[in-house]
């Protein structure tokens, strides 16, 4: 067998991803913990409930296997109704709490990246008309300041909002995200207030902390017609690729909001980021279909023959991390992969899946691709939004019912991995021997 070191830039980095309401627990306050209430919203019935009881004091006992299994960063996000649990009173011990727990990173050597939205929203804050009302902008603006002010000491990065094109889609479009509407002018009102939010917040942070480093976290899927020879098919893809992927980039870039409906002028969202935070989980393809027009006239499928996760959510597609890094390289950002993972609960499918897609990110940190780190989904198996407990994402696994963790086969070889910034052959072998000949031939 053919011998080989895949080695990484110096000073890469690696961790986990994570966000509050998914590892907390008992997160009442917000918009989603509502939404759980009502049944049908979440597959199962399910409920977040205690979730990983991070707000509990376990997040200790998460972040020392992180630290002991050679992670070197953490994405965690802040919960904003634990800071702000009504319009006019701030709550100082969520604040302590989140000090404390972002000092605990660095006492094991793990460097925080902050995100200060991910999907939830105080009730109150729903109840004001959330992100359809322009006064959605002051509001995320006052939190901003207030979480930095008190946590710039210890956060050299931050990310404003988590997956701007899901939020919007998901909540107004297809209506399985909180407040489940089906408004195209909904979604019109929500991308433009959120672009102006991210740039208010951007400008916040850095009056607070000049040297920080902001951006967002995008959610790329990378789309491809299902008949390269048929237009519309071709036309489908590339309208779906603008409005869910480029969206949003393409407004932070040159400060014009692309939507279907219009083109609005935003002007200080321009530059507005200091790296690309790209979250990338698959790919799948695009058939034009006019029965379908509750997603924009397409069918979605994935690659006959593809290598599917457990409830056929997501199909293992490398490749489409290596074309999308390659395309967002236009934006002339570094690029930090802020989430890749699978769900796949005994640990079957995920070797595999983190070797080939760490393999791709290696392909293009080869070609000098300003490409700075990779963050896992997740450290520990959380709730899953609209799919509750059914997908188990975690490295560790979790009991919901106990809080017992158990480590699954994919830690040691992460760890492997992160303690020696290198993907070897001898991994390969011993985690997937089945890539073997198609990553080492000859």
């Amino acid at each position: 067998m053919a011998k080989a070191t895949f080695s990484f830039p110096r000073g890469f980095m690696w961790g986990t991803a994570t966000s509050s309401h998914q590892v907390e627990g008992n997160n009442t306050n917000n918009n989603w913990w509502d939404w759980e209430q009502t049944p049908g919203n979440i597959i199962n019935g399910h409920k977040s409930g205690l979730a990983c009881d991070w707000w509990g004091g376990r997040w200790r006992e998460d972040f020392d296997r992180a630290g002991e299994t050679g992670q070197n960063f953490h994405r965690l996000s802040i919960e904003w109704s634990r800071i702000q649990p009504t319009p006019d009173r701030w709550d100082e011990d969520a604040l302590d709490h989140y000090r404390e727990m972002i000092r605990g990173l660095h006492e094991r050597d793990l460097t925080p990246m902050v995100t200060l939205h991910h999907f939830t929203d105080p009730i109150w804050v729903s109840e004001t008309g959330g992100w359809e009302q322009e006064s959605i902008v002051g509001f995320f603006e006052a939190y901003t300041r207030k979480v930095v002010e008190a946590l710039h000491a210890f956060v050299p990065y931050w990310v404003t909002i988590n997956e701007p094109s899901v939020y919007s889609i998901f909540g107004y479009w297809y209506g399985l995200f909180p407040p489940g509407k089906k408004s195209i002018r909904g979604i019109v009102q929500v991308a433009e207030n959120m672009a102006r939010a991210h740039s208010a917040s951007y400008q916040a942070i850095h009056d607070v902390q000049p040297d920080a480093l902001v951006g967002l976290a995008h959610h790329y899927r990378d789309f491809k017609p299902a008949r390269n020879w048929f237009p519309l098919d071709r036309w489908e893809t590339a309208f779906q690729f603008q409005i869910f992927n480029d969206l949003f980039p393409d407004v932070f870039h040159d400060g014009i909001l692309r939507l279907p409906v219009k083109r609005k002028r935003i002007p200080e969202a321009r530059g507005t980021q200091d790296f690309f935070g790209l979250n990338y989980y698959t790919r799948e393809k695009l058939a034009f279909n006019l029965l379908k027009p509750g997603d924009s006239f397409s069918r979605r499928f994935f690659d006959p023959g593809a290598d599917l996760s457990d409830t056929g959510f997501l199909a293992n597609e490398p490749l489409g991390l290596y074309e999308i890094l390659q395309h967002i390289r236009k934006y002339r950002l570094p690029i930090i992969i802020t989430e890749n993972g699978v769900e796949d609960t005994d640990d079957h499918m995920r070797p595999r899946y983190l070797i080939q897609h760490l393999h791709q990110v290696w392909r293009a940190a080869n070609f000098n691709w300003p490409v700075m780190g990779y963050f896992h989904w997740s450290l520990v198996d959380n709730f899953e939004w609209e799919r509750g407990w059914t997908q188990r994402f975690g490295l560790w696994e979790l009991d919901v019912d106990t809080q017992a963790r158990r480590k699954r086969s994919s830690v040691d070889l992460y760890a492997a991995i992160c303690r020696d910034n290198a993907l070897s052959s001898d991994l390969i072998e011993q985690y997937a021997p089945e890539l073997i000949n198609g990553l080492l031939p000859g």
